[in-house]
């Protein structure tokens, strides 16, 4: 099975703060795989360093065999933010935004063509969002909008989808779509890397799973990262008085 997301000795600094120290992982194509860590294990860095956004001080990321900067510019990557990292009074409808996905294929004049209205339109129906096509996005709901970047990155063809939190303040029905999403996605060859929270929705979602403490810990199978003992290693010992 061909290796989609290979990180080998990665290490960022910014400044004298170490948010990577040689991170280790291979990610196989047609999988998908959970991010596992506390706040400031370095996530974030780690999806800025899969995206091209950081260079790391030591170390290297191949996408798809490609140097990350150019696997994103040529549409091979696509990114769900977390809702906090989005300006959502910017006037754009649900389907201009997914149409973003497409400008990789239009060249500078940014025009839409039918091959680009079809896959923003058929995106738009695998995350049941077809009738709020023409709503500002900003008067969507959590989980709407979670699903409205999700089809940016259907309608993109992205052979590389990074989700961050995309179950944080969703409704039951976002989180669904968003998992049977991941799901067929996977199963078409594309790989997802989800960064989440929610330990209990692991096992469903994901083939495998990363635990994170600024260098890979462990990546082994959803059910061996929940271990108690290994979600110690991450998290410390009052994670066993949560599970």
């Amino acid at each position: 099975m061909a290796t989609a997301i290979s990180l080998h000795d990665v290490t960022v600094r910014y400044g004298e703060v170490q948010a990577l120290d040689h991170a280790t992982v291979d990610i196989a194509s047609g999988r998908v795989c959970g991010l596992v860590g506390m706040n400031g294990s370095g996530k974030s860095t780690l999806f800025k360093s899969i995206m091209g956004l950081v260079r790391p001080d030591f170390g290297s990321v191949l996408v798809n065999s490609k140097n990350p900067a150019i696997a994103r510019k040529s549409g091979g990557i696509g990114y769900v933010p977390q809702s906090e990292d989005v300006d959502w009074s910017f006037p754009l409808s649900v389907r201009d935004v997914v149409m973003t996905g497409r400008y990789g294929n239009m060249g500078f004049t940014r025009r839409a063509r039918t091959a680009d209205e079809t896959a923003v339109h058929e995106a738009l129906e695998r995350v049941e969002l077809t009738q709020y096509a023409d709503r500002q996005i900003g008067q969507l709901s959590g989980g709407q909008k979670k699903r409205t970047f999700v089809a940016r990155g259907i309608a993109q063809g992205a052979k590389v989808l990074l989700l961050d939190e995309p179950f944080s303040g969703v409704d039951k029905r976002s989180e669904a779509t968003i998992t049977r999403l991941v799901r067929e996605l996977a199963s078409d060859g594309a790989t997802v890397l989800v960064s989440t929270h929610d330990l209990h929705a692991l096992p469903d979602l994901a083939d495998e799973a990363i635990l994170l403490m600024r260098r890979v810990l462990l990546h082994a199978s959803p059910q061996e990262i929940l271990r108690p003992e290994n979600l110690a290693l991450a998290f410390g010992l009052n994670v066993l008085a949560r599970q």
